[in-house]
């Protein structure tokens, strides 16, 4: 009996030890005591200048929304519970509002950011909009400001090449401003006895986003993992975090900051910017989390992460605040904000004819929002009003005596923002069309005028139709060129219909060889290298003057007024002027017709074999053929190999 009970005793507490046992081994993550180490972080990217709150569309629903004086007033209230809450931005800060217009002389966004309480930032691709010149102008006078500046970090920038093969005058503009500045790989700040590495890096989707960038950059991955490298060996940190204007995308293989998590591990947190997401979960790869907050300061990132077991951190808490008309303004930042805005007036709109405040028409249409432009695949009347926009102002205002605009193109990607309902001012204009700088040095991108074949024409309605979906700011929305799309469809023949559609509203087919007048943006035909590269060539297009040569140097096409180039939001402001009064109040009112779609682009999603075949174009005829001499190819190649192995099987047969 004794010793059953012994035996008894000894199993109750073999049991009892490893049930301790097993409680105390961490599973999954390792986990953290109650004297871990906690950071809070708040975040920001791709603000675009938005220091005003500003009226968008938001989830089908017109609403105010952003402006840095709530955002200061949710930073106060943080750092009530936490004086350490670690403030990052990821990049394109400026270029998005009239604000911009003073970007050189007064760098108002930096400024503000720094206002703000903001740690570190990084540079966007929209930085570089106003050139080299710009942008080592804006980081001068910040400088010279006196004002407290979030130290600005991007560890990609590729000196030694650039050094080695010499400084352009731009470079050179630019490495003294990084200079003066004080740009650095990576600081390293402490929180809360949290040492924090923040590195940055400049994407390579962003570098495609600056039309002739005037530095180079390293591959981004390899910079951040030396970057990294050189953090473990010189500091002695706990946590690293990167601020990066790369952004992710649907798409695996282009999704850059997913695919620097992964092949970075040691990143415990990535600001992500440049793509626009609104991420409302952390992207999580390993221990690596990647967090985004959406574009122009709507919501404001908060988050806050402990330090485990085994040195690596855990997300505890993450939202994205909704920057909206229930959170009271600091009425110190509003103050500061209102003072930079006064220079708007004088020092730009003066010149036009404008006055920021100004009531250009009164809006009872439900436009689409900004975004959308470039997430959905059909016609949609932001883009459409945009086009006409461009028409009307370059037929009615410009210097030319040429022909009559045919057709008016107007990418997504120069799309920034909607028109909400209610009245429309000349700053929601610019805010739509907030892009770039003139060859006069005038900030805001011009109009060009050039020609193409029909033929071309009915390539540019392929280019939306096959090519948008990779390259999304390729959306295209028109006035004049009107088309029909099967999305399954073989690529470069998805368009079963495309012709003009005249002042009368009456169809006009196309003639391949006469050429046709286009108008758009200076920016869009910048960027018609990405298309021609994307499609391998295929769709390539050679825009030209009216006697038919070439056009070589875009300049030569701008389109004027009075010898002053014709912006391409201000050819949106005359248009909204024109507006007819209809209902009496002195003020003109947006067409109904921008109510219901036109017919611009119909998207006919049909798998009948029938409408999958009809109309084909050359590329369907390009694209069968080499497919059948592939396929001709791997039959003449099976028909060798077995010969080959025939004659094999005789040889060893005979031996």
């Amino acid at each position: 009996m004794k010793v059953k009970a012994i035996k008894k005793r000894f199993v109750v507490t073999a049991l009892t030890i490893a049930t301790l046992l097993l409680t105390a081994v961490p599973c999954g993550k390792a986990t953290a005591d109650e004297s871990a180490k906690t950071v809070d972080v708040m975040f920001l990217h791709d603000t675009h200048s938005h220091l005003n709150e500003f009226a968008t569309v938001e989830d089908g629903a017109s609403q105010l929304l952003g402006g840095f004086a709530k955002i200061k007033t949710l930073i106060q209230e943080q750092k009530e519970k936490n004086p350490e809450t670690l403030l990052l931005d990821a990049g394109d800060f400026s270029m998005g509002t009239l604000i911009q217009v003073v970007f050189e002389e007064e760098a108002p966004e930096i400024r503000m950011l720094g206002e703000l309480g903001f740690d570190a930032t990084t540079l966007g691709n929209h930085e570089f909009d106003y050139k080299a010149k710009g942008l080592a102008n804006m980081m001068n006078h910040a400088v010279a400001s006196g004002d407290i500046l979030p130290e600005m970090v991007v560890c990609n920038v590729d000196w030694d090449s650039m050094k080695a093969a010499g400084l352009t005058g731009d470079q050179q503009l630019l490495w003294d401003a990084f200079e003066n500045y004080g740009v650095e790989d990576y600081i390293v700040v402490e929180k809360n006895d949290v040492r924090i590495a923040v590195t940055g890096v400049f994407g390579e989707d962003s570098l495609s986003c600056v039309p002739n960038c005037p530095l180079v950059f390293r591959e981004p991955v390899e910079a951040v993992k030396e970057t990294v490298a050189e953090i473990r060996k010189k500091e002695n940190v706990d946590m690293i975090v990167c601020v990066s204007h790369s952004g992710t995308w649907e798409e695996a293989d282009k999704s850059e900051d997913e695919i620097l998590a992964k092949s970075v591990p040691e990143l415990d947190l990535i600001i992500s910017g440049h793509t626009h997401t609104k991420l409302d979960e952390p992207i999580v790869h390993g221990d690596t989390y990647i967090v985004s907050a959406a574009e122009y300061g709507k919501y404001l990132g908060s988050l806050s992460m402990t330090q485990q077991s085994d040195g690596r951190w855990e997300m505890d808490s993450y939202e994205l605040i909704t920057v909206d008309s229930s959170i009271v303004p600091d009425a110190a930042t509003q103050n500061k904000i209102d003072a930079l805005m006064d220079m708007v007036d004088s020092k730009y709109l003066e010149q036009f004819g404008y006055t920021r405040d100004e009531i250009l028409c009164t809006n009872e249409i439900e436009f689409v929002s900004g975004s959308d432009t470039s997430v959905l695949h059909t016609e949609l009347n932001l883009g459409s009003i945009m086009a006409d926009a461009y028409t009307y102002a370059v037929d009615a205002l410009s210097d030319s005596d040429a022909n009559p605009v045919d057709v008016a193109v107007v990418p997504s990607g120069t799309i920034r923002d909607t028109y909400a309902k209610g009245n429309i001012t000349t700053e929601n204009v610019f805010n739509s069309f907030s892009l770039g700088i003139g060859e006069d040095g005038i900030p805001g991108y011009p109009l060009i005028s050039v020609y193409l074949t029909g033929k071309e024409l009915k390539t540019v309605a392929e280019i939306d139709a096959s090519i948008s979906d990779f390259m999304t700011t390729a959306r295209l929305y028109t006035d004049g060129l009107y088309w029909n799309y099967n999305p399954n469809r073989m690529i470069l023949n998805k368009v079963t219909d495309v012709y003009l559609c005249n002042g009368e509203e009456e169809r006009v087919e196309l003639e391949d060889d006469k050429l046709y007048r286009v108008v758009t943006d200076y920016y869009t035909s910048q960027m018609l290298g990405g298309v021609t590269d994307l499609s391998y060539g295929l769709l390539s297009i050679v825009p030209k003057f009216a006697d038919g040569t070439p056009v070589t140097d875009y300049t030569d096409a701008i389109v004027t007024v009075d010898g002053k180039e014709l912006k391409a939001w201000a050819a949106i402001a005359a248009y909204m002027t024109s507006f007819d009064d209809t209902d009496g109040d002195g003020i003109g009112n947006v067409p109904a017709k921008y109510g219901t779609p036109e017919g611009r682009k119909v998207v006919e999603d049909s798998k009948n074999l029938g409408d999958l075949l009809k109309n084909p174009n050359r590329f369907f005829f390009l694209i069968i053929g080499v497919i059948l001499l592939l396929l001709v190819i791997i039959i003449v190649v099976i028909i060798l190999l077995i010969k080959v192995i025939k004659r094999l099987c005789h040889l060893k047969i005979r031996e």
